[in-house]
C-alpha cells in the first residue's frame, strides 16, 4: 500500500490515505463496468444495421427492433448513477440532438397533412437519442468503441453480401432488404459511411486471414455500391474515399495504398460501372435505354420534388409538416433527395437549425482531435475514418433523403465519445503531475469544458 497526501489550498493537508499498490489499480482499471448496458447496446447496433430480420427466415416475427429499443432503454436508465460518466458530461451535440427530438415529436401532432404517421415516425426517430446517450456513457475505452464500430462496419458488409447474393439479377438491387435497404440510394449512402471504417480495421488488423476478411469485405461492399447505380452514393464515395486516401496513404505514408485503390476502382468501373455512367449521362438527355429513360424521369422528378420543398417551406416554415409527410405532401409520393431540406420541410426552421448544429459541433470536436499530436495508432486511424466518414455525410446528404437515417448520428456519437476519452485521459495525466502542475492542468481542463457551451453561446 502507498500513502498519499492530499494538499488542500496553500498548501494545507487535507488527509493521508492509502491507495492500492499498482497491481491493483490495474485489475480495478481493467474490470468493465455495465456490462450489461454495452450488450444491449450492441444487439440495438446489430439490429439496425445489420436487419437480420429481412435475410433471416422465422426471424421476421419477432420484432427484434422493439425489444432492443426497450433493452438499451433499460440499459439506459440503469446506468443512472453507475456510469463512468453522467448526463452533465453529455456534450453540447448530444443535447442538441435530444432537443431536435423533443422539437419534432410535438411538432409532429400539429401536422397539417397527417398527424398519426408524423407522430409515428417521429417516435421511432426518437430512438437515435436512446442509442447516442448510452454509447457516450457506457463506452469508455477504445477497445469498446472499436467493438461497437466493428458491428456497425461488419453488418454492413453482411448486408452488402446478401443484397448481391438476392438481388443479383435486379436493375439496381431495389427492394432485396426491407427498411433503411429498400431504396438503392439508401444502401449506397450506408455503404459509403462505413467504408473509412473498413479500411481502418484492414490497416491495424493483426493476421493474414483477418487482413483478407477485411479485403473480401472492401470489395463487397465497394461491389455493391457500384451495383445499385446510385449517382450520389458514387459521388459520396469520390469524395469521402479522397479524404479517406489522404488520411490513411498521404498522412499515412502507405503509397502502395493508393495504388492498389486505383487499380481496384478502376476494375470496378470498368467491370459492372455501366450502370452509374449511364444514369449520369442519362442527366443530359443522353437516353440509350429503357433504364436510362428511368434515370431521366428520376432527374427531372427531383427538379421538381425540390420546388415544391421550397414551397412547402414558405408555407409551414415554424413547426413544418411532420415527419415523412412530404411524400404525402408532393402528391408524388417520394421524398425530396437533400437531407437539408427533408428536415427543413417536416421539421421547420427551427429543426433544421439544430440539425445542422448538431453537425457543426462533430466537425468542431473532430477538428480538435485532428489537431492532437499526442494520440495513438489506433486512435489516429480512428480519427481519419470518422473525418472521412462524416465529409461524405455532408456531400451525400445533399443528393439523398437521409436526415433519419442513424448512421450520420452514430458518426458523431464516436468523434464525441473518442474527444471524452482523450479529455479523460488528459484528466488522469494532470493528477499523476505535482500538485504544482496539477492544478493547472485541471482549470485548463475546465476551461475547455466551459468553452463547449460559451462558444455555443457566443
Amino acid at each position: 500500500m502507498d500513502t498519499v497526501t492530499h494538499f488542500g489550498p496553500k498548501g494545507a493537508v487535507l488527509s493521508d490515505k492509502k491507495e492500492p499498490a499498482p497491481e491493483h489499480k490495474a485489475s480495478f482499471v481493467q474490470k468493465e463496468p455495465l456490462r450489461g448496458a454495452f450488450f444491449w447496446l450492441g444487439a440495438f447496433f446489430v439490429v439496425y444495421c445489420a436487419r437480420p430480420e429481412d435475410w433471416i427466415p422465422g426471424l421476421s416475427y419477432i420484432p427484434l427492433a422493439k425489444l432492443t429499443g426497450v433493452f438499451a432503454l433499460v440499459g439506459l436508465v440503469m446506468s443512472i448513477g453507475r456510469a463512468k460518466r453522467h448526463f452533465r458530461d453529455v456534450p453540447l451535440e448530444g443535447r442538441l440532438l435530444l432537443a431536435l427530438v423533443c422539437l419534432l415529436v410535438p411538432a409532429s401532432l400539429l401536422s397539417p397533412v397527417w398527424r398519426g404517421g408524423a407522430f409515428m415516425h417521429s417516435l421511432d426517430f426518437a430512438k437515435v437519442v436512446i442509442g447516442w446517450v448510452l454509447t457516450f456513457l457506457v463506452v469508455t475505452n477504445l477497445p469498446r468503441l472499436q467493438q461497437i464500430i466493428f458491428i456497425q462496419t461488419a453488418s454492413v458488409a453482411v448486408v452488402a453480401i446478401v443484397s448481391i447474393a438476392k438481388g443479383h439479377s435486379a436493375p439496381r438491387l431495389q427492394g432485396v432488404l426491407g427498411g433503411i435497404y429498400s431504396n438503392p440510394n439508401d444502401l449506397a449512402f450506408a455503404i459509403v459511411l462505413s467504408l473509412p471504417f473498413a479500411l481502418m480495421f484492414l490497416l491495424q488488423g493483426q493476421g493474414l486471414l483477418r487482413k483478407l476478411a477485411w479485403v473480401l469485405a472492401l470489395l463487397v461492399m465497394a461491389g455493391a455500391l457500384v451495383l445499385t447505380g446510385s449517382r450520389a452514393g458514387f459521388i459520396q464515395l469520390v469524395i469521402a474515399g479522397s479524404v479517406c486516401l489522404w488520411h490513411f496513404g498521404v498522412k499515412g505514408r502507405r503509397p502502395m495504398l493508393l495504388v492498389t485503390t486505383f487499380l481496384v476502382g478502376a476494375a470496378l468501373l470498368i467491370g459492372a460501372g455501366g450502370k452509374i455512367k449511364s444514369r449520369f449521362m442519362a442527366i443530359s438527355g443522353d437516353i440509350d435505354s429503357g433504364l436510362d429513360q428511368a434515370a431521366y424521369g428520376s432527374y427531372e422528378e427531383r427538379r421538381a420534388l425540390l420546388i415544391s420543398s421550397f414551397e412547402a417551406m414558405l408555407h409551414y416554415p415554424i413547426l413544418g409538416i411532420g415527419v415523412n409527410n412530404f411524400t404525402t405532401y408532393s402528391g408524388r409520393w417520394k421524398e425530396v433527395h437533400n437531407s437539408y431540406l427533408q428536415i427543413g420541410v417536416e421539421g421547420g426552421v427551427f429543426a433544421l437549425t439544430l440539425y445542422l448544429l448538431f453537425f457543426w459541433c462533430g466537425f468542431r470536436s473532430l477538428k480538435r482531435l485532428r489537431k492532437r499530436r499526442d494520440l495513438e495508432p489506433g486512435m489516429v486511424l480512428l480519427v481519419g475514418a470518422l473525418h472521412s466518414s462524416l465529409i461524405g455525410f455532408v456531400v451525400g446528404a445533399m443528393f439523398a433523403p437521409e436526415a433519419y437515417q442513424f448512421f450520420p448520428y452514430f458518426a458523431v456519437a464516436y468523434v464525441s465519445t473518442l474527444a471524452q476519452m482523450v479529455r479523460e485521459r488528459d484528466a488522469e495525466v494532470a493528477l499523476d503531475r505535482p500538485v504544482v502542475g496539477r492544478r493547472r492542468d485541471l482549470e485548463i481542463y475546465a476551461h475547455y469544458r466551459r468553452a463547449d457551451s460559451a462558444t455555443f453561446i457566443r
